[in-house]
């Protein structure tokens, strides 16, 4: 039955807060660099944290919100994005990458939060780098094999994400390079080849799984 009485007035309901969550984890490093404004002015810099999607960079010019950056970092090279905020002594800013160099900045991130456990500045002999290709494969002597995924190579070993940790001195097959395990840390060992090579485009190649 329609009435002349109006329909009591609901009360409007309160309008929704979405938080947007960061899209990558940060981690903390003490990464040196230099970075170049829009008016392309240059400054020393340092990262303190980091994540394939942002950085917080110490700096002595912060730049205004959504200026375009461009950093050159030690160990992590070119990085570019927009700043999204001013902070104490520096700015946070956004990085702008493809999917495979975020995989890439990924390893190397890993590597420098790792570094001080598997000390490898000291151990390490060679120059270390992240491959191109980053999966490979473990394989004991018994025959068991393993799926792996490399943090960093040099001419003489590597770091590598594995499941399994066989023994200090086990004897193993990194792709088609011959090793022995020489460390552990908490995803994975580090890798010591048998016989140094003297490209590291050869031990790339050697790696690819067969």
């Amino acid at each position: 039955m329609l009435t002349d009485n109006p329909s009591p007035q609901r009360p409007s309901r309160a309008a929704r807060v979405y938080v947007q969550l960061p899209r990558f984890q940060r981690v903390k490093v003490s990464v040196l660099g230099r970075y170049m404004l829009a008016d392309r002015r240059e400054f020393p810099c340092q990262v303190l944290e980091m994540s394939p999607g942002d950085a917080m960079v110490i700096a002595p010019v912060a730049g205004g919100p959504g200026e375009k950056v461009i950093a050159y970092l030690d160990f992590i090279g070119r990085v570019e994005g927009l700043i999204t905020e001013a902070i104490d002594g520096g700015f946070v800013m956004d990085i702008t990458a493809s999917p495979r160099k975020r995989d890439k900045m990924a390893a190397q991130l890993t590597w420098l939060a790792n570094k001080d456990i598997l000390n490898l500045p000291e151990d390490r002999r060679h120059e270390r780098v992240v491959p191109d290709n980053r999966h490979s494969t473990v394989v004991l002597d018994d025959g068991r094999r393993y799926n792996c995924k490399i943090i960093d190579i040099s001419l003489s070993g590597a770091a590598i994400e594995l499941a399994v940790r066989p023994a200090m001195g086990t004897p193993v097959t990194l792709g088609r390079m011959r090793a022995r395990v020489v460390r552990h840390f908490q995803d994975g060992v580090a890798v010591e080849f048998t016989s140094a090579q003297e490209m590291l485009t050869v031990v790339q190649q050697n790696l690819r799984i067969n």
